[in-house]
């Protein structure tokens, strides 16, 4: 029994020591997997953990903060002893710019509004543009008419056509994406949009792209250029 006592004070005294002094005193953050502008993010909102001791860190709730954040997808949050926090982000994937007069957001597949962008950078991406007044919420969705052309975007990814559209040009319930070289991929109504972006991909394999003016695969079983 006098054994026995003697552990469990022990580790009392050592679990006092691990919380009370900076033994395990949180020095550094470490944030992996995420881009420049969303590990200053991460950072920010971990700043108050820096001090506390590792031992007394409940992972689930920071992963829970952290997932709050607009442009992560997923996080784990893990202990690295003596003094480090390790956050691994997965952040989210924008498709698509959505201009609206001189603001800029990024959006993901889903239309989901992740950050707000200085307008003229990230010009690799296509962009959407939103009539003036329509409201936009970071952290929130697209209109629902635009949701149809993130997704688009999305399976064009999926495809390889993402590098080479410019834009998407909403027609009612139709979709049209305008690739950098001018050529309309019409893909009709928004179904089998995977199916139909793998079709167009095959067809612009066989044309001359700066002399098509468009390739119509509304109805993907029989693909028109033109």
């Amino acid at each position: 029994m006098l054994a026995t006592i003697g552990v469990l004070a022990a580790i009392g005294v050592a679990y006092v020591v691990a919380t009370a002094t900076p033994v395990f005193a949180v020095e550094r953050v470490d944030v992996r997997g995420a881009s420049p502008a969303l590990a200053r993010e991460v950072t920010l909102a971990t700043r108050e953990l820096v001090g506390q001791s590792l031992v007394t860190i409940d992972a689930a709730e920071i992963e829970g903060t952290l997932r709050a954040l607009p442009a992560v997808a997923g996080v784990s949050v893990d202990r690295a002893f003596p003094h480090t926090l390790v956050v691994k982000v997965a952040p989210e994937r924008p498709v698509a710019v959505v201009r609206r007069g001189d603001s800029s957001w990024l959006v993901t597949g889903a239309g989901k509004v992740i950050r707000r962008i200085e307008t003229g950078t990230e010009r690799q991406l296509p962009r959407l543009w939103l009539a003036k007044g329509t409201t936009i919420r970071l952290g929130g969705n697209v209109p629902p008419g635009w949701l149809s052309a993130t997704r688009a975007l999305a399976e064009a990814h999926s495809v390889g056509l993402a590098s080479r559209v410019k834009g998407v040009r909403p027609v009612g319930d139709e979709l049209t994406l305008v690739l950098r070289r001018g050529t309309e991929l019409r893909l009709g109504r928004a179904t089998e949009v995977g199916l139909k972006l793998t079709v167009a991909a095959q067809v612009l394999r066989l044309v001359d792209s700066s002399s098509t003016s468009y390739v119509d695969v509304s109805v993907p079983q029989r693909p028109v250029a033109g």
